[in-house]
């Protein structure tokens, strides 16, 4: 009797079941994952669905909102002739400076991934402006290609070509933004850097061998290698001009010699509506009119066509490399 019962006490205990085993991983995890999952929820999934509601409602942040239907999404499209100019000024920037700045980032990317000394120093060159506040940077844009005292146009008079107004011209206005964010583009450079350095070399060992030059060596061999990064360069591209805002009002401000920044509407958009993008007149409509309602109903808009174009190109960049495994 005494031999059995010792042998009971010294028995292993019973092994978990998987049942058990697997209900405690996902515990675990869920307890990993909560911090992340209440972030998206209260910093996004929330306001989310509050803009949705109160873009379908009058609302001016003093009185409770009333509930009016699709009337603010009418609004936009039919009696609201100042979103028609800002959408255009946005649809302009989303056009001009993704095709700008991913050409521009990975030029100068291919420069510096074929420097041989210096790499560094350029690389942090480049980089740098990126790293410069939005609203410092384009004071200093707006200094330096001053119609009358500026260095830029002084330069340009001295090698015979007249600058221009720049921020003071309506037609210049818009190119002198895009100048501003390719001044700025030195973290996508970077991105596009990191992806030129890991393509293979025995690629373009084996493409010099066919015969390949330098030029069908970068279309069939680099640009084959990047295009995931170049689709996230694009990407950030449309999202980066869609949301253009503070270069925007700080430029039409600062070029119409007011100090105040947001505190006087006629200066938004200066000169002449030239500088007013889609954020700006969100911004106005809902903080300066209080038509929080409409401004929440743009903001949806601008939601839906920024991942609209997400989708799109993400679907692209799959059934391009679908392709290139099949």
């Amino acid at each position: 009797m005494t031999t059995t019962l010792s042998a009971r006490a010294a028995a292993p205990p019973p092994a978990p079941t998987p049942v058990r085993t697997g209900a405690r991983r996902y515990r675990t995890a869920a307890l990993f994952m909560a911090p992340a999952g209440l972030g998206f929820l209260v910093f996004f999934a929330y306001p989310l669905v509050a803009t949705v509601y109160y873009s379908l409602t009058r609302y001016d942040l003093i009185n409770p909102p009333q509930f009016i239907g699709f009337d603010n999404y009418v609004r936009m499209f039919t009696s609201e002739p100042l979103i028609r100019t800002a959408a255009y000024n946005t649809l302009w920037l989303v056009v001009v400076l993704t095709v700008c700045r991913v050409t521009f980032a990975l030029g100068v990317a291919s420069v510096i991934s074929r420097l041989k000394a210096g790499v560094g120093l350029v690389r942090t060159l480049c980089y740098l402006p990126s790293l410069a506040p939005p609203a410092a940077a384009t004071l200093a844009f707006v200094f330096l290609f001053n119609s009358e005292f500026g260095p830029v146009n002084r330069f340009l008079k001295l090698v015979g070509i007249d600058g221009g107004l720049w921020f003071n011209s309506p037609t210049m206005s818009k190119p002198a933004l895009s100048l501003l964010a390719l001044w700025g583009s030195g973290e996508l450079m970077i991105i596009i850097l990191a992806a030129l350095l890991d393509v293979p070399p025995e690629q373009y060992e084996a493409a010099q061998l066919d015969g390949a030059g330098p030029i069908r060596r970068f279309w069939h061999v680099t640009l084959p290698s990047i295009s995931p990064v170049l689709t996230f360069g694009v990407i950030n591209s449309i999202i980066y001009a869609l949301q253009f805002f503070t270069q925007a009002i700080v430029a039409g401000s600062a070029a119409a010699g007011s100090a105040d920044v947001a505190g006087n509407s006629k200066y938004i958009g200066a000169p002449q509506n030239s500088t007013l993008t889609y954020p700006v007149w969100l911004y106005v409509q809902g903080f300066r009119y209080f038509n929080m309602g409409y401004a929440a109903a743009m903001a949806v808009l601008l939601f839906v066509v920024s991942a609209g174009f997400t989708w799109i190109l993400v679907r692209q960049l799959r059934r391009s490399s679908h392709q290139e495994q099949t």
